[in-house]
């Protein structure tokens, strides 16, 4: 199959071309490289496994681009994914995340697309739930600019599908993490602590630590874009472990990986950011018959493991 991954060179993006390439896929990945990077594509590149195109999903060129490759499915993971930058900018974060998407979702529909996946976000789309863990059924109260685009995307996806018979699959992923995560990026606390604690440093906790959220290995979720290509039509699906977990407890569990023995920093909490955290990923199984395999300490491990070794 011949498969368009948008943000192919961020961590996840690149992470879900790898399988693709292995589960013997035709890939072309996008990325204007402003957070991703090609270095994350190298053995892809080096094999000829995967056709690079730079290009911003919001411009013009990227409506040309579709055409000429002619995808059967577009995986859609490009954003502007910083929930701070989305408060102090929602105009710049709109043009991303919104006019971005419509982009993608007219070349889809000019390319005759079967299918878009799209990569939301459950960590915003639904906001501060009193129940956790959180189902696909909760009503969403996004508290910040980000979440409400990515919420607004789901109603487009809505809207093409209705109108022009463009199916698509969300996927509102939890936190993610794994190697190749860029620790400026957004949601990127396992490998800030990672490069902080195998420097012998202590690192900074924004807020009491207490906040809490539902971490899930980026192999896992690779795995889950891979098996909507052909499945949830139409749904809007938790990709997440259904476990809390706090920042404090994070902490500890990669300080003991390291042996590391001090404490954290303490910072301000970070405006934007929702307290508690947790996705139910029982419709996962149901839909997409997914379940995630990677328990904390050991992602923690590999990933402490991948940062290790490029010191």
């Amino acid at each position: 199959m011949r498969v368009l991954v948008t943000g192919g060179g961020g961590f996840i993006g690149s992470t879900l071309v790898d399988q693709l390439i292995a589960h013997g896929h035709e890939v072309h990945a996008v990325d204007d490289l402003s957070t991703g990077s090609l270095g994350n594509l190298d053995e892809a590149r080096r094999e000829a496994s995967v056709h690079f195109h730079r290009f911003d999903v919001a411009s013009e060129g990227f409506g040309d681009l579709v055409p000429r490759v002619k995808p059967e499915v577009v995986l859609h993971l490009a954003a502007q994914a910083s929930v701070p930058r989305s408060v102090a900018d929602p105009l710049l974060d709109a043009q991303t995340n919104v006019m971005g998407l419509l982009r993608v979702l007219d070349a889809c529909v000019a390319s005759e697309v079967r299918k878009i996946v799209f990569a939301s976000s459950g960590g915003t789309i639904y906001g501060t739930q009193r129940k956790l863990p959180i189902p696909e059924t909760a009503v969403g109260r996004p508290i910040s600019p980000y979440g409400i685009t990515k919420k607004v995307g789901e109603d487009y996806l809505r809207f093409y599908q209705a109108e022009y018979d463009l199916d698509f699959t969300s996927l509102a992923l939890a936190n993610i993490y794994g190697p190749r995560q860029d620790p400026r990026g957004e949601g990127a606390v396992v490998s800030v602590f990672a490069q902080r604690l195998l420097a012998g440093q202590p690192p900074r906790i924004d807020g009491t630590g207490e906040q809490t959220r539902d971490f899930v290995f980026v192999d896992d979720v690779a795995n889950a874009f891979v098996r909507a290509m052909d499945a949830g039509s139409g749904e809007t699906i938790n990709i997440a472990t259904g476990v809390e977990t706090s920042i404090g407890e994070l902490f500890r569990v990669m300080a003991k990986v390291v042996g590391f023995t001090g404490d954290p920093e303490y910072g301000p909490a970070r405006p934007g950011d929702v307290l508690r955290s947790c996705l139910d990923p029982t419709k996962a199984a149901e839909k997409l018959d997914w379940r995630p395999w990677t328990s904390l300490d050991e992602g923690v491990s590999r990933t402490i493991a991948w940062f290790e070794r490029r010191r």
